[in-house]
């Protein structure tokens, strides 16, 4: 045999053999895609009130923290306040990275016209002020419990919580296929607030509330934030009815430290863990995957302070 043809038969063996070793090796996949930063959602409520340095002073606690700034509601905090006179020097620097609750106090004046002509779409549609947001791997909802909005189990607000929820659980679960959506959520979501659920004194319970409750712990919802009561409040996980729930409940925190004079405690609620009302400041979330940490800190001269952390349901 020519050895031409010899190296020729040659070559093609080797090409055989490199085929064959080919054909037996697994798939090439990409990369898997790298875990997100975690989010930060930093804020308070019970906020402006030119009589008060303390409105400065919070404001200064939130120069320190990057990411993403929300209030919890009561935006003015009261009658004399204006958004350029009371606002915009001290919480207004941060406006482009804050996303806005409207409470009572924020209707004062005229419907809160003017809270939608400071803050624009980050007070939600005109007129409505719910909407939802994400930061970072975890879904933000804002609702209106202002009073001048419905919030009845079949009110459109609830309605479109409803929709919005199942929403953020579709879209979770196309981004994470192999996940147990049996449940209809996304994986971790908090919300944001003004008026309590679950408050001191007497009474301890809103019960116009509990409709906004049900729809939140049926969808898995982790973590509500409100304002209303002065002073900052913790809760541990629970149902809307108010029973400790570890598993499966929501924990509550009241923030309204945003700057405006602080209330006299009271008889605490059942399953409240901690509370203070000796010290402005605002809250801040670290917001992971499948888990998040919290930490109140103090505007200048406050010495109270409170942190922990958490996994999503």
């Amino acid at each position: 045999m020519r050895p031409a043809i010899m190296l020729l038969l040659r070559a093609l063996m080797v090409m055989a053999a490199i085929l064959a070793v080919l054909s037996c090796s697994p798939a090439r996949v990409s990369e898997p895609r790298a875990p997100a930063e975690p989010a930060v959602l930093a804020g308070a409520a019970d906020i402006a009130t030119c009589s008060s340095p303390a409105t400065a002073a919070t404001a200064r606690v939130l120069d320190t923290i990057p990411g993403t700034v929300f209030t919890a509601g009561d935006n003015l905090a009261d009658t004399t306040a204006t958004y350029d006179g009371c606002f915009a020097p001290y919480w207004g620097r941060h406006k482009s990275r804050l996303y806005a609750t409207l409470g009572n106090r924020d209707y004062d004046r005229g419907g809160a016209t003017d809270a939608f002509d400071y803050f624009g779409d980050r007070a939600g549609p005109r007129g409505l002020g719910y909407y939802s947001y994400d930061i970072g791997q975890w879904h933000v909802v804002v609702l209106n419990t202002s009073g001048f909005v419905d919030m009845s189990a079949d009110s459109p607000q609830l309605e479109w919580l409803r929709a919005d929820l199942a929403a953020a659980a579709e879209r979770d679960r196309q981004f994470h296929p192999n996940r147990d959506g049996a449940r209809g959520r996304a994986q971790c979501t908090v919300a944001l607030f003004h008026k309590r659920r679950f408050y001191q004194g007497g009474w301890g319970r809103n019960e116009t509330i509990k409709p906004i409750w049900d729809v939140l712990y049926a969808a898995g919802v982790e973590l509500v934030v409100n304002g209303q009561d002065k002073f900052y409040e913790r809760y541990a996980p629970q149902t809307p009815d108010g029973a400790a729930d570890p598993a499966t409940g929501i924990r509550q925190f009241i923030v309204g430290t945003g700057g405006r004079w602080l209330d006299r405690m009271q008889q605490p609620a059942a399953n409240v863990e901690v509370r203070n009302n000796t010290t402005w400041g605002v809250i801040k979330f670290t917001l992971d995957a499948g888990r998040y940490s919290w930490q109140f800190v103090p505007a200048a001269g406050g010495t109270f302070t409170d942190s922990g952390t958490g996994t999503c349901h």
